[in-house]
C-alpha cells in the first residue's frame, strides 16, 4: 500500500517509520525541509507541499494527517480540497475534537476517519492504540496501515461513526489524567508518611504483580529511578488540559458525573496558580509523567 504522512513531527515520523519497516510506501510532507530530508533518507518518497503529496499518490489516495489539533487541520484539509474525492481516504491522527471531526467528515470530499492515537513516543518501537471513527469501508481500507501504526491487529478498531475515535480518545485521556492523580496521591502520602521509603522499589515491586500495575506506574519507577525519591527539582506545574476540559464538558452534557476526572482537571490548573515550586509532590510527579508518555517538558523549580 502507499500511504501519503503530512506532518513529521515526533508522532507522524513514528507513523511514516512503522508503515515503512511493514513494507508499504510513504510519500512524506512537513512543513519542516529537514523533516522531509530526514525521511527521504528512511526511504519515503519526498514531497515539496500538500497538493504534491496527492499528486505523487495512485487513484485511490491513503493520506495520514499527523499535524497539530485545530486550524493546522483545516488549512491541510484546504489544501487537499480538489485533489481528494469519495473514493479516496483520509485519516487525522492527532487529537482534535471529536466535534470537529464530524465537522470535517462532513465537509469533506473523501472519506474521513477520526482515529485517536495513544502511546507517545514508546510508539516508535512497540506501536500505538488507534481508537477509528468513520465509515467502515475506509477503515477496512486502512487496516494494513492501521495494522503496521499499531501493535498490531489487536491494538486498533473501529468505534463507530465520525467523531467517535476522537470521543473515545478525549475519553481515554481524562481517565489517564484520573489514573496519574491516583498515582500522585498515594506517592505523596508514602514519600510524606512515616517511613523513609525508596519510592522506585516500592513502585517496581508494585509493578510485578500487584492489582495497581500499569505502564504508567512504570514511568512513575522510572520517575523516581531518574530524579529520587524526591522528584530533585521537578516543578509543581502540570501541563496540558485540552481533552481532559473536553472530557469534563461533555460529562456536564450528558449528566454524567466524572469527579474523579475533574479532580485531576482542576488539580492541573491549580498547579498554575499556585506557583512552579516545590508545592504538591502529587503533581510534581503528574508533571514528570507526561515527560515519561509524551516527552513534554519537564518543568523545574
Amino acid at each position: 500500500m502507499e500511504l501519503g504522512v503530512i506532518g513529521l513531527g515526533r508522532m507522524g515520523q513514528i507513523v511514516a517509520e512503522r508503515v515503512m519497516d511493514a513494507g508499504h510506501d510513504v510519500v512524506a510532507f512537513d512543513i519542516d525541509d529537514d523533516a522531509v530530508a530526514a525521511m527521504a533518507d528512511a526511504g519515503a518518497t519526498p514531497a515539496e507541499s500538500i497538493p504534491d503529496v496527492a499528486e505523487k499518490l495512485g487513484e485511490e489516495k491513503r493520506i495520514w494527517l499527523m499535524v497539530p489539533a485545530g486550524d493546522p487541520v483545516d488549512a491541510a484539509l484546504d489544501e487537499l480540497e480538489g485533489h481528494v474525492d469519495g473514493d479516496d481516504v483520509i485519516v487525522d491522527g492527532g487529537n482534535s475534537y471529536f466535534e470537529d471531526s464530524t465537522r470535517r467528515a462532513e465537509s469533506t470530499a473523501a472519506a474521513y476517519l477520526d482515529c485517536g492515537t495513544s502511546g507517545g513516543p514508546a510508539g516508535a518501537e512497540l506501536g500505538f492504540s488507534l481508537m477509528v471513527g468513520g465509515p467502515e469501508w475506509a477503515y477496512e481500507a486502512l487496516v494494513p496501515v492501521f495494522d503496521a501504526v499499531a501493535t498490531g491487529p489487536d491494538g486498533h478498531d473501529r468505534m463507530g461513526p465520525a467523531g467517535s475515535g476522537h470521543y473515545v480518545k478525549m475519553v481515554h485521556n481524562g481517565v489517564e489524567y484520573a489514573l496519574m492523580q491516583a498515582y500522585g496521591e498515594g506517592f505523596e502520602l508514602l514519600h510524606e508518611g512515616r517511613y523513609d521509603l525508596d519510592l522506585e522499589g516500592v513502585a517496581r515491586t508494585w509493578n510485578n504483580g500487584a492489582v495497581i500495575r500499569s505502564w504508567l506506574l512504570e514511568l512513575c519507577e522510572e520517575a523516581f529511578r531518574e530524579e529520587g525519591s524526591d522528584l530533585g527539582d521537578v516543578a509543581d506545574h502540570v501541563a496540558g488540559g485540552s481533552t481532559g476540559t473536553w472530557t469534563v464538558q461533555e460529562s456536564l452534557e450528558q449528566e454524567v458525573p466524572l469527579p474523579l476526572i475533574y479532580q485531576a482537571l482542576a488539580e492541573r490548573f491549580n498547579s498554575r496558580a499556585t506557583g512552579d515550586g516545590e508545592g504538591r509532590f502529587s503533581r510534581r510527579l503528574a508533571n514528570r509523567l507526561r515527560y515519561g508518555f509524551g516527552r513534554h517538558e519537564v518543568k523545574r523549580q
